[in-house]
């Protein structure tokens, strides 16, 4: 019994887990989204289109291999068919629907997070050091004392030079 309840107890933190709900409720949302933009391209791209041409982007094809056309007697296609009307159409229904999740749900869901973590107090978010920065730090503290000894101690030892050294 205990076993079944372990199961359940993971299969429920499993569900809970923030992702996993944030994905589910992604997808339903996506999905009813995903009518309202076909509806806007089939009632509004799609008639302006059709002032051009044929209403229906399905309409918009050209013929690779000809004759095309229907047989009437079996309803096959006759010929092969390029259909760039409906590709169009998918086109324009993926960049509307990219534009629109970007510009009402990125953007401003990007700036409520900056906004945010603006107002959190600064942490000290310097990484831990390793032992290889410690030595590091070490070896360029040792270079710079010995850089800055050296000029004292060359121009002590030039003027003892200069002063005390052999005659020329």
């Amino acid at each position: 019994m205990s076993e079944k309840q372990s199961v359940l107890a993971g299969f429920k933190a499993f569900l809970m887990r923030g992702n996993v709900v944030e994905l589910a409720v992604a997808v339903v949302i996506g999905a009813a989204f995903t009518k309202i933009v076909t509806a806007v391209v089939e009632g509004i791209i799609n008639p302006v289109v059709g002032a051009i041409g044929p209403k229906d982007l399905d309409a918009y094809q050209f013929c690779l291999k000809g004759p095309c056309g229907v047989d009437e007697a079996t309803g096959e296609a006759i010929g092969i068919v390029i259909k760039w009307g409906s590709v169009l159409s998918a086109a324009l229904t993926f960049v509307i629907t990219a534009a629109v999740v970007y510009f009402l749900m990125i953007m401003p869901l990007t700036k409520y997070k900056a906004r945010m973590d603006a107002r959190k107090p600064l942490a000290d978010t310097s990484p831990a050091k390793t032992e290889l920065d410690v030595l590091t730090e070490i070896r360029d503290t040792l270079i710079a004392q010995r850089t800055a000894a050296e000029p004292r101690s060359a121009a002590a030892v030039g003027g003892q030079r200069e002063g005390g050294g052999q005659p020329s």
